[in-house]
């Protein structure tokens, strides 16, 4: 039942009332359903013009949000640009048929940018800023399966060889091009790797975001600067496409335009067969806030559709679904007059003046250029709320018959001659490419107009005129950043004096004096997901203020506490909500700000560690491509340090999937000191004068309290960053008899053990921290190459062996990780190695219940020492089997599989 909520609502005026609703029953008596609902549209559209408060509906007909008349003047030459998106169109085509024939099976895609050319090349030529000027200019996120295309522009820009459109997908060689925008392989070139579904689009509105965020903070004038991100129809099902685009509504992002590629296709099949996906889109977009416009028809419908006095046309292009459409791409002109128009015959009547031929080339707006323009054009005066251009195009467009808009056209990568005949004959290539280039097994050839041709000089001129070639990445630091002085790091050297104190509360406190350096702090970007208060960070609100765009409009109903919620529009934090995905995000644009506008921020997002790779592990992997710089700290880290909370939170394996990144430093320290030695040296690592790594850094802090001990004189900086090192030697009294080694909270485990084992048995127990078994595979790895590559010199010793080779006896591993985690550098241990972990799903219990069921405390310790110097005969196994009753330690339900 339809609920009419206007009943809950006073009416001061019921006889007015029932005069409207009069006049809308006899207009629907008289005209029906359509003309009834034009003058409600009308209505509301006229109540939104005055302010009433009242919006109008989420989805308008099916037809151009601008119509005709309004559209402006073109400033550019149609003709000279249509000739330059054909040469575009054909070095695309032909760059993946040779790498196909070069190297059969090894992909590449034709079809989306053939029904995107005109989408970007509007851009390209009238709206995209570059960054020539010594400003931010433009961020553009392309649409990965369109990589072809860009390509093939800067083939004809200078910018990239024939040489290397010959290797497009061939890196290894040295001169090839990567398959997708990738700026971890080609750093001077892409800005945005976009390929993975939905990452280019949540990505691209923190990134409008953060231009706005630093704007506001006073930090870079980012006012001019858009950032334009183009998607396609079937990657709105992803859910990181449209889950934040409230976020842009809510903010006002009038800097952000997302451009649409409607061509009604997945990879597999259409998008919506049995629905309207921009409809769909429309409704979405338009509920969240946006300024959506839709470019449906091109310049050839208008004649038709001002004739549509009647409303039929609208009719019908209302209630065809997008399944059919896919269809009338592929038919005749004859079977559209009949099944298009040909049921009513009003609609078949409109058409007679018109060829099948005439019929067949109707275009959809997303390849009517005039269309385009002034829709780029309305996006980009359009500052009070972002744009999207819902752009309805054909997939594989101009490819011929059997590409254009068949369900398999997104899988095909190769073109018979026949077919790339027809493509030059489609695109007015007859003069440029010489019938007999094409013939069977030759080389189909490149086409680049000569330097002193109109067509050439026209592209360089109007990127000239938009400040230089895109896509570029040119690191630039336009505004260098002071680091601190090391004195606040090396403060955490002391320890915690006697106070029980956690990883987590250490770095809060880190963090605070970082953005209270007067030269430094403002380059800090604290970022939380909605866990400020878990995480002990709720002190820097009022300190440093949350940022909204808006400032704060309300008074807090903490107001009166000294931690109260407090935000503003120069706040530094960005508390996200709950959103790992978003979060992350905005970490990535700002840890690539140093890049993509020359100005080196600092971000440290926090979050819970179970929540980070585990949930968010493709945006990292994207962060990584973009050469990020910065710091996620995994807080409440551990699968028994974060007791109470069970399965879903209980982190037992974020570095086992740090370890699979290979830009990422994955650190798990156990004190203070390790912590501050870390976070300074990747500061400089990343920052530094000399330094500029394109690494970030993934650690792992902790809300377990204790004591935080002092750094001994014999520990380096450079002991720590190793990832291993040893920690103190055998207790007094005792003979060294094994190894123990820890990370993170586990050193509690491993200090009682090495107590326990030289009080109740005598055995003494070297002690070696691990604050990094990543780093420290990588090195044991890096030493192991060398020696496979060099047999004729003398050989080598990773650094795990050699901190490991003067000690004896076994070496037992401690962690609140995996057994995997430790077991990184198992091959290298000159010694037996037993690591111990929390294999196995969490539970909720106290902490020591949980070390106890995960055989990781410090009884489980001193019992798998016991058991290994008896497997190595040094001990009689009595006392080992006594040891495990006396702990009481045969768990009965210890199940590492969960």
């Amino acid at each position: 039942m339809a609920v009419n909520f206007s009943h809950q609502l006073p009416d001061t005026d019921p006889e007015e009332t029932r005069e409207w609703l009069d006049s809308l029953d006899a207009v629907f008596s008289a005209s029906g359903g359509q003309r009834s609902r034009y003058l409600l549209r009308q209505l509301l559209d006229r109540a939104d013009e005055l302010g009433t408060g009242l919006s109008g509906t989420v989805q308008t007909p099916y037809v151009n949000t601008i119509p005709t008349a309004d559209q402006p003047f073109f400033p550019g030459d149609e003709n000279i640009e249509r000739r330059i998106r054909a040469f575009i169109r054909w070095n695309a085509a032909v760059m993946v048929v040779k790498a196909n024939k070069r190297a059969d099976g090894i992909g590449g895609h034709l079809s989306t940018f053939a029904s995107s050319a005109a989408l970007y090349e509007v851009g390209f030529n009238h709206f995209f800023r570059g960054k020539e000027d010594g400003l931010p200019g433009d961020a553009i996120y392309i649409q990965g399966h369109a990589a072809p295309g860009i390509y093939a522009r800067a083939y004809l820009e200078g910018r990239l060889t024939e040489d290397q459109l010959d290797n497009f997908r061939m890196e290894i060689g040295g001169s090839g091009l990567s398959s997708y925008p990738h700026p971890r392989l080609m750093p001077d070139f892409w800005e945005y790797p976009s390929v993975s579904m939905g990452l280019g689009p949540i990505n691209s509105i923190y990134h409008a975001r953060f231009y706005r965020y630093l704007h506001d903070r006073r930090i870079e004038d980012t006012s001019e600067s858009k950032v334009w991100c183009f998607v396609g129809d079937g990657e709105c099902d992803e859910p990181e496409t449209l889950g934040s685009i409230s976020l842009a509504g809510r903010a006002k992002l009038g800097n952000l335009i997302w451009v649409v590629n409607c061509n009604l296709q997945r990879l597999d099949g259409p998008v919506r067969g049995n629905g309207k996906i921009i409809q769909e889109l429309e409704g979405n977009f338009r509920g969240s806030g946006w300024n959506v416009i839709k470019v449906i028809w091109g310049s050839r419908w208008d004649e038709l559709l001002a004739a549509d006095v009647d409303g039929v046309l609208l009719e019908k292009m209302m209630t065809t679904v997008d399944g059919e459409y896919q269809r009338y791409a592929t038919e005749t002109g004859a079977y559209i007059r009949e099944n298009f128009f040909g049921p009513d015959p009003r609609l078949r009547k409109m058409v007679d003046h018109l060829s099948d031929r005439q019929l067949e080339d109707l275009p959809r707006g997303g390849h009517d250029y005039l269309k385009l323009y002034a829709a780029y054009k309305a996006a980009v005066e359009a500052t009070d709320r972002p744009t999207v251009i819902l752009a309805k195009t054909i997939k594989g467009w101009t490819l011929g018959e059997g590409l254009e808009a068949r369900n398999a056209t997104h899988q095909v990568k190769k073109m018979t001659t026949a077919q790339l005949m027809d493509l030059r004959s489609r695109l007015h290539l007859e003069e440029e490419i010489p019938a007999e280039a094409l013939e069977d097994d030759a080389n189909p050839p490149y086409y680049k107009p000569p330097p002193d041709s109109p067509e050439h000089q026209y592209l360089m001129a109007r990127r000239k005129e938009l400040d230089g070639p895109l896509p570029t990445r040119v690191v630039n630091i336009r505004r260098p950043i002071k680091l601190p002085d090391d004195k606040l790091f090396a403060d955490y050297d002391e320890g915690s004096d006697g106070r029980e104190v956690s990883t987590t509360m250490v770095f809060t406190q880190m963090l605070r004096n970082m953005m209270r350096d007067e030269e430094f702090g403002a380059r800090v970007v604290p970022i939380v997901p909605d866990e400020a208060r878990t995480f002990g960070m709720d002190s820097l609100f009022r300190e440093f203020k949350i940022y909204a765009s808006e400032g704060q409009l309300y008074e807090p109903v903490d107001h009166d506490l000294l931690l109260s919620y407090a935000e503003g529009q120069d706040g530094q934090l960005l508390e996200e909500g709950i959103t790992e995905a978003g979060s992350l995000a905005s970490w990535t644009a700002a840890a690539t700000s140093y890049a993509t506008m020359g100005v080196p921020m600092v971000p440290f997002y926090s979050f819970y560690s179970m929540f980070g790779f585990q949930r968010v592990g493709d945006l990292i992997w994207s962060a990584a491509d973009s050469r990020a710089r910065g710091f996620l700290m995994g807080a409440t880290a551990g699968r028994t340090t974060l007791l109470g909370e069970g399965l879903q939170h209980q982190d037992g394996h974020s570095h086992l999937l740090a370890s699979t990144v290979p830009a990422c430093c994955a650190y798990d320290p156990a004190f203070a000191y390790e912590l501050g030695a870390i976070v300074r040296s990747g500061l400089h690592r990343m920052y530094g004068n000399g330094g500029g790594e394109d690494v970030f850094y993934y650690i792992t802090i902790y809300n377990e309290n204790y004591r935080q001990p002092r750094r001994a004189d014999f520990i380096s900086d450079e002991h720590i960053l190793s990832g291993l090192y040893q920690w103190n030697h055998a207790l007094e009294g005792t003979e060294q008899q094994a190894t123990i080694i820890f990370s993170g909270t586990a050193h509690q485990a491993a200090r009682d053990a090495q107590a326990e084992l030289a009080e109740h048995y005598g055995i003494g127990v070297d002690l070696l921290s691990a604050p990094s078994f990543k780093a420290a595979r990588e090195e044991a790895l890096e030493v192991e190459r060398w020696n496979r590559l060099h047999p004729d010199e003398e050989p080598r010793v990773p650094m795990v062996t050699q901190r490991l080779a003067e000690g004896q006896g076994p070496v037992v591993a401690v962690t609140d990780y995996m057994t995997l985690v430790p077991d990184q550098i198992a091959r290298w241990v000159p010694r037996r190695f037993i690591p111990l972990g929390t294999d196995g799903f969490g539970r909720s219990d106290t902490r020591e219940s949980l070390r106890r069921f995960f055989e990781t405390d410090a009884h489980s310790v001193v019992s798998t020492v016991l058991s290994a110097l008896a497997a190595e005969g040094s001990l009689d196994p009595s006392v080992a089997k006594d040891a495990i009753t006396r702990y009481d330690l045969l768990n009965p339900h210890f199940d590492p599989t969960g």
